[in-house]
């Protein structure tokens, strides 16, 4: 029998202590919802907005009545119409690109360069070009202006466009030419055509474009520009739902043929 009470004893102190136990352990932690991708916000708006220069052919070009055009413009189009919502186009320049993507737009396309500024306060998408910064000049200087040694002269008049980074790697290049700043991309290459700048370094894509347009203008070498940079489209911050879904739609695009019939009546 007095086995039977100590037994009895160590059942119910067994009990207590697990319950002291039980009741001393923190509670669980609320598991917090998680954060509404801009997928989601995108397709409940029944819209996506889409921050472009409009002066960068031809990936993005805004003629004078407003219209809009070119190889982004035309995939932000596709892209919108994959998640069944329509794309809204909001302007902006390359001076004020990322501060207006972050206060207003869901993705920015139109020629935007992959750099280590911009991803630091956005995420890219897979690149979808490779490209470089190289000289379109008139014809008859192409000769003169092959190396930045010869581009960096005093009396050499190189023209940018204020804010992007084509006038960063003009000023961080140059130091003995001028360089003249010209507010307005979409006529900056008559400026050298009319004789008021001699040339303009920028994204080898667009030299090839813009000499197509301008048979005075020669882009000069092309296929072996100064630099190495990449295009691909800004997206929100910390977004990976929302950037995995477009990387996808991008891959989708490039290898079914989407991306190629797009491009073909720009870029041949």
């Amino acid at each position: 029998m007095r086995w039977k009470r100590f037994a009895v004893g160590l059942a119910v102190a067994g009990v207590v202590a697990s319950g002291t136990s039980c009741s001393g352990a923190p509670p669980a932690a609320p598991q917090q919802p998680a954060a509404a991708s801009r997928l989601d916000q995108v397709v409940q708006r029944g819209e996506l907005r889409v921050c472009s220069t409009g002066d960068y052919r031809p990936f993005t070009y805004r003629d004078a009545s407003g219209a809009w055009s070119g190889i982004d413009i035309d995939m932000a189009h596709d892209m919108a119409a994959k998640l069944g919502v329509k794309a809204t186009i909001v302007p902006t320049t390359w001076k004020t690109l990322v501060a207006d993507f972050t206060a207003r737009c869901d993705i920015a396309v139109g020629g935007v360069s992959i750099t280590l500024e911009r991803a630091r306060h956005a995420f890219f998408s897979t690149a979808y070009v490779v490209d470089g910064k190289t000289p379109i000049t008139r014809c008859e200087n192409a000769a003169r202006f092959q190396t930045l040694a010869q581009i960096d002269q005093p009396g050499v008049r190189a023209i940018v466009n204020p804010g992007g980074t084509n006038e960063q790697f003009a000023r961080q290049h140059l130091t003995r030419a001028t360089i003249v700043e010209h507010p307005d991309n979409n006529t900056i290459f008559q400026e050298i055509i009319d004789g008021r700048a001699d040339l303009m370094m920028t994204d080898a894509a667009e030299t090839r474009w813009q000499a197509k347009q301008h048979p005075e203008l020669c882009s000069v070498h092309p296929d072996q520009p100064f630099t190495f940079s990449e295009k691909a489209y800004l997206l929100p911050k910390g977004d990976v739902v929302f950037q995995q879904w477009v990387n996808q739609w991008l891959n989708l695009a490039l290898h079914d043929g989407t991306y190629a019939r797009i491009a073909q009546p720009w870029i041949g």
